[in-house]
């Protein structure tokens, strides 16, 4: 078997919360803020949808086909041609996407605290560190990430609490003042993270609890819906009007963060979460790929194909986003649809066919 790790189903839920919401909580509240204003706290519920859709199709897709990755059940469902073109789909996407998330880490890390760090520099350090880590396997990863949680989770809603006497809660008003509808346009882009959520189709398979796959991949769309909520009403209660003109509203929010004069300019802190998140975010997807591409190439193990991997995602970390306009252009109005594509129409797409087959089967059967 290529994985012979087991993770257990909140393993999995504590593995997919940081690999959704690292790089979302810096850049979602100035991207919804753009379009929904003093509603941007609603888009997050919106766009929680195609999370919830994403992990009901992988799901059923694995119940359709037990112990199977979709690069592995594409071709038992549509033959052998085409499910190497649907599957290296989903494998090139997530390998563009890897070197797109290691660059947004890269320019955060730079344009913040390490100013005259080579980018290469930052992105190659955490790319060796996410190879180490993907090369153990997925256990490895899931126990990293155990110890990296609380670190991650905690100082996110200690900020919440260290920021209250800064807060001016009449931003919030007047509440829907446009409508519905651009909370829902900015929902748009936060669906493309969401619509992540679909990396479970690949982590099911090696579950001990298989059976709490629906339960828990449910609850972890739910706590990043409502962790981006808070987010999005802390940068609101803070920032007001002006949250739409940043680039990471988080990091201007932490400058106003004072404990009794003792807990100050809480940046350094943001900084921390923000690299144990993309230290997730980065190995879980960069698992993935190496999962898929072995997968795909009828290897017996993934662990060859991990470093060669590594330094392309480095080279695409490049080459997909040459500059930090681009990127943000990126992330605007290409990687939403991109990524609800690849990630849940597609998926649906199989599934459908599936069921339709299935249903074929029995009645041939009968």
């Amino acid at each position: 078997m290529m994985e012979k790790g087991k993770i257990s189903a909140l393993q999995m839920a504590m593995l997919l919360y940081p690999a959704i919401i690292a790089t979302a909580i810096l850049s979602i509240p100035s991207i919804t803020a753009k379009y929904a204003g003093n509603d941007l706290w609603l888009s997050p519920i919106f766009s929680s949808l195609s999370g919830f859709l994403a992990v009901f199709i992988a799901v059923k897709l694995s119940k359709l086909f037990p112990g199977k990755t979709i690069i592995q059940f594409s071709e038992d469902i549509i033959g052998r041609l085409p499910g190497k073109v649907i599957s290296f789909i989903f494998i090139f996407f997530y390998l563009d996407i890897t070197g797109t998330m290691v660059r947004n880490y890269s320019e955060f890390i730079v344009t913040s605290f390490l100013f005259r760090t080579p980018q290469v520099v930052v992105i190659a350090s955490m790319m060796f560190l996410c190879a180490l880590c993907v090369y153990s396997g997925l256990e490895v990863i899931a126990r990293a990430t155990q110890i990296l949680f609380p670190f991650f989770i905690i100082p996110i809603f200690a900020s919440a609490i260290f920021l209250a006497p800064d807060y001016s809660f009449d931003n919030i008003f007047p509440i829907l003042d446009n409508g519905i509808m651009p909370p829902i346009k900015g929902a748009i882009s936060p669906s493309g993270w969401f619509a992540e959520f679909f990396l479970i189709a690949f982590l099911l398979p090696f579950l001990s609890d298989k059976e709490k796959g629906m339960k828990y991949g449910s609850l972890t769309v739910l706590c990043v819906m409502l962790s981006l909520v808070i987010v999005n009403l802390i940068v609101l209660f803070v920032l007001g009007e002006s949250t739409a003109n940043k680039i990471y509203p988080l990091m201007n929010v932490g400058r106003y963060a004072s404990v009794g004069g003792f807990f100050e300019n809480m940046e350094a802190v943001i900084m921390a979460v923000w690299i144990a998140g993309a230290f997730v975010k980065i190995s879980t997807f960069f698992y993935v790929t190496a999962l898929g591409t072995a997968q795909w190439l009828n290897l017996s193990h993934y662990k060859p194909v991990v470093w060669p991997l590594g330094i392309l995602i480095v080279v695409f970390s490049f080459w997909a986003t040459p500059s930090l306009m681009e990127l943000s252009h990126y992330d605007f109005q290409v990687f939403p649809f991109y990524s609800n594509f690849v990630q849940v129409l597609l998926p649906l797409l199989l599934l459908v066919i599936a069921l339709i087959w299935k249903r074929n089967k029995k009645k041939n059967a009968s």
